[in-house]
């Protein structure tokens, strides 16, 4: 007869993995929920820059580099085209208003003139022999005049003398009406000369305007010609340096084309490239300053160009008072830039951590000075020596201002 057995009951063997991997499982979940994440990493703190945050005046300025350049600067070119005969005065040479720079040719031009002046010379003698033949028009009319005057004088005589025999009844009626028709007809003949007479002044008084108008646009036209001979030599507009002068002997130079420039040395500016970011704090009128030779001069910022080209616009700055003596065009200048008035705000001297935080966070040292933990902060404006920090951070902190390159995702540093 077989004996029956119990099933065991509880915890077997095979159970036990089971209940381990549950284990670990449950304590991963937790360190995932309720763990500390923070990685640590140990850094030496003799290699890092530490600061202390500061309670001080911020000077709201910036410092950017101008490079001298001359007041102004007017562009050369030359107003006819043609081809370089000559260069007159080199580069960097002084020059006067009127000054001939460049001499240029246009044989083109030397044929106009003499197709003008044979134009001129045409219209002239038409013009002469035109008043010569309405002259003696004139005079054969007023000859006319004359002729048809002493007619009625004679006809009148005769018209009288008939007039008279008819009325004693001495001669024929038709002798009589003859004598008085051949009067009156001499009289009428003698009024259409006249009216022709002022017909032929008013058409030879217009016709002598007309060409009198069209000989002086041929005279106009023929002086401009000769301008244009004229400014085949380019000349210096003002006084100034020759700065630039880009031909060459033989070369053909285009009516308008730039061929060089004069540098007005009456006064300078300084020309400065300045970053983006303070496009909208930079403004006309704003005060700069400079130190040259142990001596401070001051500036003003006379224009602003609306243009952003490689992250930077331009900025002019002239000269309020004193300029250096030995001042010349190309020299730099380190300028600082007031942007606003100065006043008291929490400081951190600059470093290279910001181009790896943006100033959004920084490195915190605790208190036992053993290790530095990152925290967020809020920076404002800057200088060339400072930020200012607007929030996250107490007067008499301290942070590390060195670069964050090899520990940007770490949160907190340990000292060796």
């Amino acid at each position: 007869m077989d004996i029956q057995l119990e099933k065991r009951k509880g915890l077997q063997k095979k159970h036990i993995p089971y209940i381990a991997g549950g284990v670990i499982l449950l304590l991963a979940l937790n360190w995932i929920i309720f763990g500390n994440h923070s990685s640590k990493f140990n850094v030496e703190k003799d290699k890092l820059i530490i600061q202390t945050v500061i309670k001080d005046e911020f000077n709201d300025y910036i410092r950017v580099n101008g490079q001298v350049q001359p007041i102004n600067t007017i562009q050369l070119s030359a107003i006819e085209g043609g081809m370089v005969e000559e260069k007159v005065v080199e580069e960097g040479s002084m020059v006067s208003r009127g000054e001939v720079i460049v001499r240029l040719t246009n044989p083109m031009l030397n044929l106009n003139i003499l197709d003008s002046e044979a134009q001129l010379a045409e219209k002239q003698n038409f013009l002469r022999n035109t008043q010569v033949t309405m002259e003696q028009e004139r005079l054969n009319l007023r000859k006319e005049k004359l002729q048809l005057d002493l007619d009625i004088d004679r006809k009148k005589r005769k018209y009288e003398q008939y007039k008279s025999l008819y009325d004693e009844k001495l001669t024929s009626k038709e002798e009589y009406l003859q004598a008085e028709e051949e009067y009156e007809f001499a009289i009428k003949g003698r009024d259409l000369v006249i009216e022709r007479q002022r017909q032929d002044s008013i058409f030879r008084s217009i016709q002598v305007e007309q060409m009198e108008e069209s000989l002086n646009n041929i005279l106009k036209n023929l002086i401009l010609v000769r301008q244009r001979i004229d400014n085949l030599d380019v000349k210096s507009p003002v006084d100034g340096q020759l700065g630039l002068l880009d031909v060459e002997i033989g070369q053909s130079v285009a009516g308008g084309t730039r061929i060089g420039q004069i540098n007005v040395l009456s006064d300078y500016k300084i020309e400065a490239l300045i970053d983006e970011h303070y496009i909208d704090r930079v403004k006309n009128g704003l005060t700069a300053t400079f130190e040259r030779q142990d001596k401070t001069y001051r500036l003003i910022v006379r224009k602003v160009y609306p243009e952003v080209r490689n992250k930077q616009f331009k900025t002019d700055f002239i000269f309020e008072g004193e300029r250096p003596d030995n001042i010349r065009t190309g020299q730099t200048y380190y300028i600082n830039l007031q942007l606003g008035q100065s006043m008291e705000a929490l400081l951190i001297p600059r470093g290279a951590f910001y181009q790896d935080t943006g100033g959004q966070w920084i490195f915190v040292v605790a208190p036992n000075e053993k290790k530095a933990v990152r925290r967020s902060i809020r920076i404002g404006r800057q200088n060339p020596l400072y930020y200012e920090v607007l929030d996250g951070l107490d007067v008499g902190e301290k942070v590390l201002t060195s670069s964050y390159d090899n520990y940007k995702d770490v949160e907190e540093l340990i000292f060796k």
